[in-house]
């Protein structure tokens, strides 16, 4: 296999974050030796995380066997992803928001017509549903674990508990129509045809259309890491992804 040099749009700071706490794990497990040093650790997943390259050239790259690539992102993608806040610490964090925004997205997987339970009818293929809160500026706060394709919004934002945590923090949140009789705080547009809604109704939609527009910010944000955007990995894994990737994000935003 050919090795050259390449590059990795990820942030300095993103890399320095995850090295500090490879070389605190290290110090902690009493590692004496590695093939990789702490900080070519954190660069080497980082580099699976952003391009989603699979093991064989990652390891070619760094000159490391397939099997020491998987145990080494295995590890820092477990680190990072028990630093994720939890959604009690985020709507906590939100609190002093005037409103949140949420919604959902579909991670792709390579699954066959056969996996019906992971196949979303709504976005016509097979993937994991991912529900994310964003503040009202479009910056994403928090990712939730992944649950089967074929869960609807509503059931998915039910099963976290995000419905009842934002109605007693009495945090208002924007959604669209995939959330209907969802209650508490969260504010939807009016259903029906477009032209059977009153002059007011339809401007009340327009108005919640822009709002609830900025959390695809949040959305982009998230498969900005590249490997969300096709996973060909266990979905059992998947979870651990997302939350590793939104601990990124958030230690790179502050």
């Amino acid at each position: 296999m050919l090795v050259y040099p390449s590059g990795v749009d990820v942030s300095g700071s993103a890399l320095r974050f995850l090295a500090s706490r490879l070389r605190e794990r290290r110090r902690v497990l009493g590692t004496r030796w590695r093939r990789l040093s702490a900080g070519r650790q954190a660069l080497l997943t980082l580099v699976y995380l952003r391009n989603g390259q699979p093991y064989a050239q990652l390891a070619a790259g760094f000159g490391i066997g397939t099997t020491t690539v998987y145990r080494y992102v295995t590890e820092a993608v477990e680190l990072l992803a028990a630093l994720a806040p939890t959604l009690a610490e985020a709507v906590r964090a939100a609190s002093m928001k005037a409103y949140l925004i949420l919604d959902g997205t579909l991670l792709p997987i390579d699954r066959i017509a056969a996996d019906r339970p992971f196949y979303s009818g709504k976005h016509k293929k097979h993937g994991m549903n991912v529900q994310v809160i964003a503040d009202p500026k479009g910056r994403l706060l928090w990712a939730s674990p992944a649950l089967a394709g074929a869960v609807h919004d509503v059931r998915a934002a039910r099963e976290h508990g995000i419905i009842d945590a934002l109605a007693e923090a009495g945090i208002t949140c924007w959604a669209d129509k995939g959330y209907l009789g969802a209650g508490g705080t969260i504010r939807l547009p009016y259903r029906g045809r477009w032209d059977g809604l009153s002059t007011g109704q339809q401007a009340v939609n327009r108005s919640h259309a822009k709002v609830r527009a900025l959390v695809e910010q949040a959305i982009a944000r998230l498969k900005s890491w590249r490997l969300l955007r096709k996973l060909r990995c266990s979905t059992t894994r998947i979870t651990s992804l997302v939350q590793a990737v939104l601990t990124l994000h958030l230690a790179n935003s502050a």
